[in-house]
């Protein structure tokens, strides 16, 4: 006990209570006292043992001494490096400075706002547009004929579902007979003339309408209306005559082809030949004819409620931007583009970037989200990715797989695919893909307009070196090269592309029949 009670006053700790951590010298004090003589010696041992413990425990984190000096503390103790340097041990958050941008987009469009108001007034106006009778006539005729191809193609697809379906009963009835030579023959033609008239359904589809809407409808949004319809039409006549093709086929030689999806296991060839079928592939939100679809269970009505009145409120939006800000500054570029001088084009061109960049935008979101959301609940229809982050895209590639995925669909399903399984090399493919997007592009926008002069044609054309182009940026390892390529999209799609293209189309229009509008600027 002396020896402990020394030790713990040499040592300059006191002896703890019981409840004090295994190896202190109170622990130590109770092992001496229960322990026999033999092992107070060992028990000593322990207490010197724990004792030096603690004194190296208590010498490792020394505690900080309350010191009158105020102005000694070392604030540089170890080296450390800036956030910014690219040898900081962590990357620093840039929320203020995203926060920073976003103000400054704002105050900027705000004094855009002020000195578009400052210099033009309100240029708001319902009754200064000049819907002709004739364009509101002829355009509800066309809107409402266009749908009958699809049943023109329904009855082709009937009769040639009637034959399928006599082929058939033939080969069960004469299992061991052969089919003749003039059988085959006469198989073969009547698959030939069912092509045939496919294609001549749809080309009548979509060359009447074009024909009517490029001399006899003059206000070009009634022809933008007609000519969207009657290119969505045309496409999903392509894919239905394609696709019950292909299910003929499948139906004549089940052992000899691939297996068919399993969706559409419910409901096979030719039980699809229906005008409900049909209707629902007319109406459904896709370009990609099949016989079923994934559907939902039932109408979420206050959801397609949301997306309606997105829509409206985004189509007042863009009506509203297009003629108090889009307008005067595509009227204030007429005569650079007469006079051809190139630096007050460039100048327009930028200045208008910024409007048909929120313009698009927003017309992205009320089709896509809004639009095609709407009409997918009301349908039921499932599959609803109609885009993906586009936004992100490292390469303009990737941009046009992402963006618009029915079309996508429509032109790697019907297109790339066949063209590839016939041997072509993907490039080969893509150049095809690219020039028939862009004869329908130049349809889209020169019909309507009355000026098909091609730019909208060599833009889509012109995507080619531009995919290429950013395709190793894509593959680069690290993000710098995807930075690069987003970059690259943005500013070829966005500031030199659709401004360009809104500009030359414009000077065109005014070139040929003046403003649509009765407001003068």
């Amino acid at each position: 006990m002396a020896s402990v009670a020394q030790t713990a006053v040499s040592t300059g700790h006191n002896i703890q209570p019981s409840d004090t951590p295994l190896g202190s010298p109170s622990e130590t004090v109770k092992d001496v006292q229960s322990s026999a003589p033999s092992q107070q010696t060992q028990g000593t041992e322990k207490q010197h043992d724990g004792t030096e413990q603690l004194r190296q425990q208590t010498n490792s984190h020394p505690r900080h001494p309350k010191t009158k000096y105020r102005h000694i503390a070392a604030y540089h103790s170890k080296p450390r490096t800036s956030c910014l340097s690219r040898d900081a041990e962590f990357t620093p958050s840039f929320f203020g400075f995203r926060n920073l941008m976003v103000i400054v987009l704002i105050v900027m469009n705000l004094r855009l706002i002020v000195e578009n108001f400052m210099k033009y007034g309100v240029l708001i106006c319902i009754r200064c547009h000049d819907y002709r009778q004739q364009d509101v006539v002829l355009g509800g005729i066309l809107f409402a004929l266009i749908p009958c191809h699809l049943f023109v193609a329904y009855m082709i697809e009937r009769v040639a579902a009637q034959q399928v379906k006599g082929e058939i009963g033939r080969r069960k009835r004469e299992e061991s007979e052969p089919e003749n030579t003039q059988e085959q023959l006469a198989f073969r033609s009547a698959w030939r003339y069912t092509a045939f008239a496919h294609t001549v359904n749809a080309c009548l589809c979509l060359l009447v309408t074009s024909y009517v809407v490029y001399y006899y409808v003059n206000h070009p949004g009634i022809g933008t209306l007609c000519e969207v319809h009657v290119i969505v039409v045309w496409l999903k006549i392509c894919s239905f005559a394609f696709t019950n093709r292909d299910l003929r086929h499948a139906a004549l030689h089940p052992m000899s082809t691939s297996p068919l999806p399993e969706i559409y296991q419910s409901c096979p060839y030719p039980q699809n030949i229906t005008i409900g079928n049909l209707t629902y592939f007319w109406m459904a939100p896709t370009l990609v004819y099949q016989p079923v679809y994934p559907r939902t269970d039932r109408i979420r009505w206050s959801f397609v409620a949301k997306r309606v009145m997105e829509m409206g409120g985004l189509l007042v939006f863009i009506w509203l931007t297009s003629a108090q800000y889009a307008a005067p500054v595509l009227r204030n570029s007429l005569d650079k583009i007469a006079t051809l001088d190139l630096t007050s084009i460039i100048e327009r061109v930028m200045k208008l970037s910024t409007i048909s960049l929120i313009i698009w935008l927003a017309g992205f979101f009320a089709l896509f989200q809004s639009s095609l959301n709407a009409l997918a609940e009301v349908l039921r229809f499932g599959d609803r990715e109609f885009y993906t982050e586009w936004w992100n895209s490292p390469s303009v590639g990737t941009y046009w797989r992402t963006w618009n995925k029915p079309v996508y669909h429509f032109m790697r399903r019907h297109i790339f695919s066949p063209l590839i399984g016939r041997g072509w090399s993907p490039f080969a493919a893509s150049v095809v893909v690219f020039t028939f997007s862009g004869i329908l592009h130049e349809l889209l926008v020169g019909i309507p307009t009355h000026n098909v002069i091609g730019v909208a044609f060599a833009g889509m054309v012109l995507q080619l070196p531009l995919i290429a182009a950013t395709l190793p940026l894509e593959k680069m390892n690290g993000p710098t090269g995807k930075i690069i390529g987003n970059c690259v999209f943005w500013v070829s799609f966005c500031l030199v592309g659709q401004p360009l293209g809104a500009l030359l189309y414009f000077f065109a229009w005014q070139a040929k029949y003046g403003s649509v509008s009765k407001v003068g600027v």
